[in-house]
Parts: C-alpha cells; sequence; structure tokens
C-alpha cells in the first residue's frame, strides 16, 4: 500500500533535496580525486559551515542562518539532541541553507569512556537521539567527542568507549547519519605532553576498530598542531576524515588563533586534503560575532583554502 504524502514528509523530502549534492560526497566517501594540477584544488570541493554558537546576529533562527548565508557559508552546524527541530527545519526552508550536521550535546560530561555502565548507557541515549534529530532536519553528521583519558588506563577506555559506541553504529547506518570522532584536547589517543613528533596511528586504529563506513574523523585542523603535522596526519588518516574543523594556534603563545594567523602549515594541509581527494564540509570553530565578524571569519577560510 503507498504511503500518503503528508506535510512532514514533504518537507522532510523538501530538506534533503537541499542538501542532496553537498551532503552526497561524505556519506560515501569522494566523489573524485582531486586534480593536483589545478590552481586550486580544493575549490569546489569544500563546503564552508560554522558552529551554531558562533552566530552573534539578534533575531529568530532564519535571521542566523540568512546572517551565515550572506557572510559566504553554504550551512550551518547545530548541536543535537536540543535543537528546536521545528525551528531549525524553518530556517532551512526559509534562508535555503542546511544544516549539514550537529554537535552531540554533553560529550564532555556525559561519556563513553566513563568507567559507569549507567553514565555509559545515557552517553549512547544522546548520541542516539543525536543520529535521529540530525537526520530530522536533513543532515548528515554528528561530531562526537568519545570521552576523556583521564576515566581510566588507555587500553581500558579503548576498549569500553568502542563497545559503547559500537551499539548506535546500526543506526547511524539506517538513518544515514556519520559518527564523526573529534581529535580534541581530551588526553585520549595522543600525549597531552608529548612532543611535535606524534602521529594519528591510534587515531587510524581507533575508527578502523568500528569496521564501518559511517565511522570516520571530523578532523580539527589546530587542535593537534603543536603534537604533530596536520598535513600528515591528514594524509594517515585518508579516506577516514568525514569532515573538518578548522581554527589555528600559536605555539609560542600557546593560544588558539584565527584561521591563517598562528604556525599551521596550511599549504601543508591543502596538500594533504588534495592528495586523500578530499570533498565535504569544513566548519569554523573560532570566535564568532556579527555579520562583519561572521565574513572575515569566511574569508579567513578563502584565503587558507584558496576558495
Amino acid at each position: 500500500m503507498t504511503r500518503p504524502e503528508t506535510k512532514s514528509s514533504l518537507s522532510r523530502r523538501h530538506l534533503l533535496k537541499s542538501a542532496a549534492v553537498l551532503a552526497a560526497g561524505q556519506a560515501f566517501g569522494p566523489l573524485r580525486a582531486a586534480d593536483p594540477g589545478t590552481a586550486n584544488p580544493l575549490k569546489g570541493r569544500l563546503y564552508k559551515t560554522l558552529k551554531i554558537g558562533m552566530i552573534g546576529v539578534e533575531g529568530s533562527l532564519t535571521d542566523k542562518f540568512n546572517a551565515a548565508k550572506e557572510a559566504g557559508f553554504l550551512g550551518v552546524e547545530m548541536n543535537a539532541p536540543g535543537m528546536d527541530i521545528a525551528a531549525t527545519k524553518k530556517a532551512i526552508l526559509e534562508s535555503g541553507l542546511p544544516v549539514d550536521g550537529t554537535v552531540c550535546a554533553d560529550h564532555w560530561g556525559v561519556r563513553h569512556t566513563d568507567p559507569k555502565p549507567e553514565v555509559r548507557a545515557q552517553a549512547l541515549a544522546t548520541l542516539k537521539q543525536a543520529l535521529i534529530d540530525t537526520h530530522e532536519v536533513g543532515g548528515h553528521s554528528v561530531l562526537l567527542v568519545v570521552g576523556r583519558g583521564g576515566d581510566g588506563p588507555e587500553e581500558e577506555i579503548w576498549k569500553r568507549s568502542v563497545e559503547n559506541i559500537s551499539q548506535a553504529v546500526p543506526l547511524a547506518a539506517k538513518l544515514g547519519v556519520s559518527i564523526a570522532i573529534e581529535n580534541v584536547w581530551n588526553q585520549f589517543l595522543y600525549k597531552h605532553e608529548g612532543g611535535s613528533d606524534q602521529n594519528a596511528e591510534k587515531f587510524v586504529r581507533y575508527v578502523d576498530e568500528f569496521k564501518s563506513p559511517w565511522v570516520g574523523m571530523q578532523f580539527d585542523i589546530g587542535n593537534h598542531w603543536k603534537y604533530g603535522s596536520m598535513g600528515d596526519w591528514i594524509r594517515a588518516l585518508g579516506k577516514r576524515v568525514l569532515k573538518l574543523d578548522v581554527k589555528g594556534f600559536n605555539r609560542a603563545e600557546n593560544k588558539w588563533a584565527d584561521i591563517g594567523e598562528g604556525d599551521l602549515d596550511f599549504a601543508d594541509v591543502r596538500a594533504a586534503l588534495t592528495e586523500i581527494g578530499f570533498n565535504g564540509w569544513c566548519a569554523a570553530e573560532v570566535g564568532g560575532g556579527k555579520l562583519d565578524r561572521l565574513k572575515v571569519v569566511s574569508q579567513q577560510m578563502d584565503r587558507v583554502f584558496l576558495l
């Protein structure tokens, strides 16, 4: 029996249609190999988005989406669960700007590495709801911080977090929403007090343990620059890089910086992204503000990626 069309299903179809071209490359990997011989090999292959919390424009969610669009962004990254789904759908329809993905709520406080089973169960429930809510608004990824190294020995929290997150992978596959693990300063899979000669080998093994194309990395360009070459980390991760975050970092002053400022070797980052055939979203993660500030951030992204 054919299911009748409803307002909800029609809205859902519209949302998916609006984001389909931009989302397709990330669900199933690169659409085509970048041509390293072109002047700007990432142009047309890297889509700018930003965290919803960066948009300091007053007004409705639609007003915020419109400001992001005017500043040059192609999507907005929301928080889930917790976003107003009806308002988000309205903002998408009225602005024409899709939600490319979300950040999983409270993943720092309620962790998959926690030694308490009841806390891990709550973390799993939150992740599953984030996947459902992200799918509902047409997004295709949920950024996840898996936990903290302080929750126990690395081998122990490695196993416990993989076992917990793995329970959400079938739902991620069913919905077509990827779980994108972020490399953050959480004392896990790297040595926080270590030197600049570290690499992505542990991140590679961790992602591969899920044995699923629906689990990868939202690789943060900037978070681990002080521990190793971001270009080499990207090369090692390869197809596991589903999305990107970007900021600057000033190692001499040991603090974050605007995109393109500080010590990051963006030429090598561009080369690495080209080599792995990256085709997808890159989210700004710096201090935001009103429209003028958002335009500055957008222009910084254009400069470092030669867009």
